[in-house]
């Protein structure tokens, strides 16, 4: 068999020794091409590893390994099996034969599904049906027939979505059934066959090499090489040169300037239809270099141009995920992306120029498994190019969202009134060259740079001097965002956004008329904003003198109330009926309650809080702290006061004693400890009888009939014999021997 161009490998399903050794003999002297794969898992690693460590060889080699005389051939990336059985077989010459022909092609079917998947030589045909697929499975290149259509087209596609192929090769030359065929010629042609034999597509390639190959890489490119090429220099031909609606990650778009090549989008027709539509995107390179869309010749859209960082003309598409990139030399200009490895987003993405001319960028939701639109450049109408017109600002979040520019006016006022601001804006005093001045505005969008000129070496401050000494000079700003650089402007200012964050500044020529004009427009605004400020903090000044004053009236009226209502004559004990209850100074209390600590707070009610206090003889007590800001508290103490003081019976509390000292209004009550023992049924039966005793006496049997109104468990007392007391009457009522209502001026108790 004659093996031009070939490597020879023999290897045993152990794949153990493998040598390799010069045969420059038998074989004519051809660079090594051999990729060496038993199966898929290794494949991939195990041709690249191959292949480096051949690639040291200037001849043709054969890699041996004895197993049965299993040979394998690879040629140009092509597995060609050929088995040989000893001849100490004992079999005779026939049936050695026949075996041979049988395992060779067992394995020849065995092997063809672990060859070289991304990779199209000379000896391997594309088939409708057959696919190419990059090294780590993420795109694979097929026929395919877009939405409803049944024409045939050579794409490629990420393999996770099938249906949204990001390059199409004949998309003017349909195939009307199965029959495409896509082989690579010896100089690395790349043809597209139809069942007549003839080419409806072709890559003609920018050169030519004898060992030519193509291969489909992992960014979706597919590029064809010469067997030692390795860097993206030595393509022969790729298909990110040829890009049609899908912009990708990786792929630029611009212009060669010595071979003249322009790598440009176009849109679909339509869905159905690949064909190049109405819009296309482009780097204007006239002037400082911008991306336009266009619909024909007529720019529709405009992405802007590179100001350091990104372009300009669509901030809100820059992604923390993605970075720009721009080149300017004197063989090539282009603009291009690439995805940050590091961001933790999904690496599947897609920008797409959508038949309506709308550009939209998709990335891959694994947890979905589609994709999901991330932006637009038409999210609004300022992304419209020139949709105020020239020589004004559109600001999408005004309204009206046009605007012109400071010392110009509308050029048909009508027009302008009506919403049609297409018709722009015209100066209002004109320039007289030396006088004039410049305006800045921050923020904004630059305009059309087409007929720009451009300085990367001039700053800022020698940027306004050239423009001020050229008379004809309508603008300046800084080429990039880091302050250097300069872009001059000579014709109308077109298409101009004012964004809410990043941006540029521009600096807009006016006559020295205007410039005095924005200036005392700007004093009298300081000073209305001044009188503005001055006016709000004088009535903020007056607010809190008020509220102030207010406060202190109100502080000293209830002190005044408090006072009046503790110099009434009313003391424990002294009122027309005499009643002797024993008095406590405020200082006595304090030291019985450790000053009122929360540790001795064993509750609270609707006047104020309830604390264990211990007297300097043991006796416990529960002291009642009347809320010094309780308006009502005094009543309630006095009424209870009375209330007790008038009744006697074995179930109703006694009071203990009462402090009356400046605002301190405090009540005292026997406390014993003998509640918190766990009760029995005898002793609890025991306590509801008690109660209904005092309640029948406060109702029936006493000289007056008192109505509690606050009664709960609470203001239960238990004695040392666990006899219950009822307590709290400061919202008692007392009726009449004969009265059966009254009337209360509130709603309390229980």
């Amino acid at each position: 068999m004659n093996l031009p161009q070939a490597c020879v490998l023999l290897f045993g399903f152990g794949m153990s020794r493998v040598r390799a050794k010069y045969e420059s003999s038998k074989l004519e002297s051809v660079g090594l091409i051999a990729i060496a794969s038993v199966t898929k898992q290794m494949m991939s690693r195990e041709r690249d590893k191959f292949l480096n460590s051949a690639s040291r060889f200037n001849g043709p080699c054969s890699l041996e390994q004895s197993f049965y005389g299993i040979t394998v051939y690879i040629i140009n990336y092509d597995f060609s099996i050929k088995f040989r059985l000893p001849s100490t077989c004992p079999l005779s010459k026939t049936m050695r034969s026949l075996v041979s022909l049988f395992v060779t092609s067992l394995f020849a079917s065995f092997l063809s599904s672990f060859s070289a998947l991304d990779i199209l030589t000379t000896h391997k045909l594309i088939k409708d049906g057959d696919k190419l697929v990059s090294a780590r499975g993420t795109f694979e290149l097929g026929f395919f027939s877009p939405g409803n259509s049944r024409n045939r087209y050579l794409g490629i596609w990420y393999v996770a979505s099938p249906r949204t192929p990001i390059w199409v090769a004949n998309r003017e030359a349909p195939i009307r059934d199965g029959s495409g065929i896509l082989r690579i010629t010896k100089g690395g042609i790349l043809n597209l066959i139809n069942i007549t034999g003839n080419i409806v597509w072709s890559s003609n390639a920018y050169a030519t090499a004898e060992d030519a190959f193509a291969q489909l890489l992992e960014s979706g490119n597919l590029v064809v090489r010469a067997s030692n090429g390795r860097t993206t220099e030595s393509y022969l031909w790729q298909s990110f040169d040829y890009p049609c609606d899908t912009y990708m990650p990786g792929m630029k778009i611009g212009k060669n300037l010595v071979t003249g090549l322009e790598t440009f989008l176009t849109s679909w027709k339509s869905k159905d239809d690949p064909a190049p539509g109405k819009y296309s995107i482009h780097l204007d390179t006239h002037g400082w270099p911008q991306v336009v869309i266009r619909k024909g010749t007529t720019i529709v859209s405009r992405f802007g141009s590179w100001n350091g960082l990104e372009l300009t003309g669509n901030p809100a598409r820059s992604e923390a995920s993605l970075v720009f990139q721009f080149t300017y030399s004197e063989s090539e200009v282009y603009v291009g992306y690439q995805l940050r490895k590091s961001s933790g987003l999904s690496m599947l993405s897609r920008d797409v120029l959508h038949p309506s001319g709308n550009m939209q960028r998709f990335v891959w939701i694994n947890r979905i498994q589609n994709w999901a639109l991330s932006s637009t450049s038409l999210s609004n109408q300022c992304q419209h190019y020139a949709w105020c017109g020239a020589n004004a600002v559109c600001n999408n979040n005004n309204f009206p969202i046009c605007g012109c520019l400071t010392g110009f006016s509308p050029k048909s006022p009508k027009d302008w009134n009506n919403g049609n601001w297409f018709t722009g804006c015209e100066r209002r005093t004109n320039l007289n060259c030396h006088d004039d001045g410049f305006l800045r505005y921050t923020g904004v969008k630059l305009p059309n740079t087409s007929s720009s000129f451009f300085s990367e070496t001039l700053n800022l401050k020698e940027c306004g001097q050239l423009c001020l000494s050229k008379c004809s000079c309508t603008a300046y700003a800084n080429l990039y965002v880091d302050g250097s650089g300069c872009l001059l402007w000579f014709v109308e200012l077109v298409d101009i956004i004012q964004y809410s964050e990043r941006g540029q500044d521009l600096y807009v020529r006016l006559a020295a008329s205007d410039i005095d004009s924005v200036k005392k427009m700007e004093r009298s605004n300081k000073d209305k904003r001044l009188v503005g400020i001055i006016i709000i903090c004088g009535v903020l000044v007056m607010i809190i003198f008020l509220f102030l004053g207010h406060l202190t009236y109100k502080q000293s009226d209830s002190r005044r109330k408090r006072e009046k209502v503790h110099n009434q004559d009313y003391r424990c004990g002294q009122r027309k009926e005499e009643v002797d209850w024993p008095t406590f100074d405020f200082q006595t209390i304090v030291n019985a309650t450790a000053n009122f600590s929360s540790d001795n707070k064993v509750g609270e009610g609707g006047f104020g809080p309830v604390y264990k206090g211990t007297l300097i003889d043991g006796q416990e007590i529960a002291v009642k702290r009347l809320s010094i800001n309780s308006g009502q508290g005094l009543n309630e103490l006095r009424n209870e006061v009375n209330t007790i003081a008038k009744l006697q019976h074995r179930n109703l509390v006694k009071l203990f004693g009462c402090c009356l000292e400046e605002e301190e209004k405090i009540e005292l009550n026997h406390l014993d400890q003998t509640r918190r023992k766990l009760l029995d049924w005898p002793t609890r039966m025991h306590i509801i009888v008690g109660i209904a005793r005092g309640l029948l006496y406060l109702h029936q049997d006493s000289r007056m009939r008192i109505i509690h109104r606050d009664l709960k468990a609470s203001n239960i007392l238990l004695d040392a014999n666990m006899n219950p007391k009822i307590s709290d009457f400061g919202l008692a009522k007392a009726f009449g021997g004969d009265q059966t209502e009254a009337k209360t001026n509130r709603i309390v108790g229980t």
